[in-house]
This record gives C-alpha cells, structure tokens and sequence, in this order.
C-alpha cells in the first residue's frame, strides 16, 4: 500500500475498540492533545458485556467519537498524518469495527496506519506524560480480561515473566460482586464499599501455581461456597456484612497479585514498578503498590486514571512508538483475540 501524503507523523489519531468502549485520541508532537471515550451502558443489566450489541454499539459511536477527538485537538482529519488502532486482543466483533474504520481512512487520506497490542499499550500508558518509568521497569497489568507481569526493557521491548492460567483478576472482582448481588461493573462497587470494612475479617483461599504465574478460578469457588454456607446459616449474612466482604475479597485479590511482583522484583533485580490495566483504578492496589515499592527499595509509578480504563491516548502513544520503527500496517492484517 502506498501512501500519497508526505507526512513526518506529528498528528497522530489513536482508536480503541477492543471491548465496549469506544475511544479515540489525537496526538501531537508526542502531546496528548484530546482522548474522547464513548461508554456503552446497554450491558449492565445483563452482568457482562453482550459482543453483538458491543460492536453495533461501536458502529454508532465510531464516526461521533473521532469528530469529537479531532474538535477537541482543534484538528481536520486533513491535519492527520498517521493512524494507530487497536488490532487485539479484544472481542472480535469490536475489534473489527475499529480495524475496518481505520484501513478506510486510512486508504481515503492516504496516510499510514499501525496496529497496536492493547496489553502493550496498556504498559505503554505509563510513558505518556507525567513522571516517566526508568528502564528497565516491571509493570502489573490487571484488566477484566488479563492478568500479567510484563518486563519492560530498553526499547520498549517487552517479555511476559507470568500471567493468569484461567481468570483474570478483574474478572474475580466482577463475579465476586455478582455473587454478593452487586450491578455491574462490580469492582468499583467493590473498591468504594471496602473502605470502610474490615479486610481481616473473613479469609479466602490465595492458590499457589508457582513461578510468577496466577490462577482466580479457584478464588472465585472459595468465594462462592463461602457465601453459600453463610447464607443457609443466614439469608441476612451478605447485606449485614457487605463492607466487610468487600474489604476482605479485595485484601485476598491485591495481595495475591502484588505477592508475584515482589517475587518479580526479586528474581529480577529491577527496582522500578508499575500497574496498568483497568484494576489499576483500585485505590487498594494503588496504595498497596506504593507501600511496596517502600519495602522493596523499588519505585512506584501509577498511570493517570484516564489511562487505566481503555483508552485511546495510550493507542495513539503505542503507535507512534511502531511509526518510528515504520511497522506500517497492511489491508491484509487480521484481528485477534487473545495473546
């Protein structure tokens, strides 16, 4: 594919589709310069996102969402010169939204476009602005989705040290919640609810798979049975101690997660820190990493909240990243959803 604009790729539009969110993102000279996000509130009744409605969600909001990011940047789609989107992991009919908008646009201004790793980016979103990581630097990248432990190293080359072998934290978040009757999302609930509970006050089975890898299935189940049996004992149990409950599922959830990155930090040797990912809002683990970081010696990096929930900007600081080492995308790319 050839490209008819002469660009040097200042002005860069990011667009992220990858769940039920729809963003998009300008930025210039490596200056974030807008980041619209269109939320879709269709699926909370149903206690999870619904594919099908998510992509035709997507459709609606796709053209609205950039008009908006291209106003805010005080930009015309003429002043682009370069597109980066989100090409996986993700729901493939989201994803597919995003990718075929951008390959047309693309094609239309003739100007290139890069396809960005959504957990890459997610990293990523650490070196946008503000106190920036030194390198080598390990991250913790907790989502609804995904759960890893990511070495950054020189180049923004990445290695993944552990993740989830079935669940992902996020998601026990959500099924915890769903379990006591919380609406969903549930892990906000959760995180608001815990503050004023106490997290010693019930215990809640941590697995242990050894290595720097996780496993939430088995969380999850002790939850479930946990309630189960207090219930039967009590049809009250969960409304009379639901701060509690929060509190001590949240403790069990951040502690096993910050457990394998103190592991990390050790085999390692790297004493420069993050979390990433949409968990990465959770002010139980955002505390607990800073504390962490004061045992350890390490240092403690914590993204913006607008770059922990998916986001646009951190796909528009990724793809300038891939334009500068001209991994061009083709018509011919695929999405994909998982890594």
């Amino acid at each position: 594919m050839e490209y008819t604009k002469n660009n040097s790729h200042n002005n860069i539009l990011g667009i992220e589709s990858s769940c039920d969110d729809t963003s998009a993102a300008v930025l210039v000279n490596g200056n974030i310069c807008s980041n619209v996000v269109a939320s879709q509130k269709v699926h909370e009744e149903f206690g999870g996102v619904v594919p099908e409605w998510a992509s035709r969600k997507h459709q609606q909001n796709i053209l609205p969402t950039v008009k908006s990011a291209l106003s805010k940047a005080n930009l015309s789609l003429q002043d682009i010169d370069a597109i980066a989107c989100t090409q996986g992991p993700g729901l493939v009919g989201s994803l597919l939204v995003g990718h075929t908008f951008v390959k047309g646009l693309s094609m239309s201004l003739g100007i290139p476009f890069v396809n960005v790793n959504h957990l890459d980016a997610h990293v990523l979103a650490h070196f946008i602005d503000g106190e920036i990581p030194s390198l080598p630097f390990l991250c913790l990248l907790v989502s609804g989705g995904h759960t890893q432990i990511v070495l950054v190293k020189e180049n923004y080359q990445m290695k993944v040290l552990g993740k989830t072998m079935d669940d992902a934290a996020g998601e026990a978040f959500d099924k915890a919640g769903k379990m006591m009757g919380l609406s969903y999302p549930s892990g906000p609930q959760i995180d608001e609810l815990a503050k004023t509970g106490n997290p010693n006050a019930f215990k809640f089975n941590k697995p242990n798979v050894g290595g720097l890898d996780y496993s939430f299935s088995g969380m999850k189940t002790s939850i479930l049975y946990f309630l189960q049996k207090e219930v039967k004992k009590n049809p009250n149990f969960i409304d009379e101690n639901i701060q509690d409950l929060c509190a001590s599922i949240q403790y069990t959830i951040v502690s096993y997660l910050l457990s394998n990155l103190k592991r990390a930090i050790k085999e390692t040797g790297v004493n420069s820190i993050g979390i990433a990912g949409g968990v990465a809002a959770n002010s139980e683990l955002r505390d607990s990493l800073i504390k962490l970081a004061d045992n350890t010696d390490s240092k403690a990096y914590i993204p913006k909240f607008e770059y922990c929930t998916d986001n646009a900007a951190m796909i528009a600081f990724a793809g300038k990243i891939k334009l500068e080492q001209k991994q061009f995308g083709t018509l011919t790319d695929v999405c994909y959803t998982r890594k």
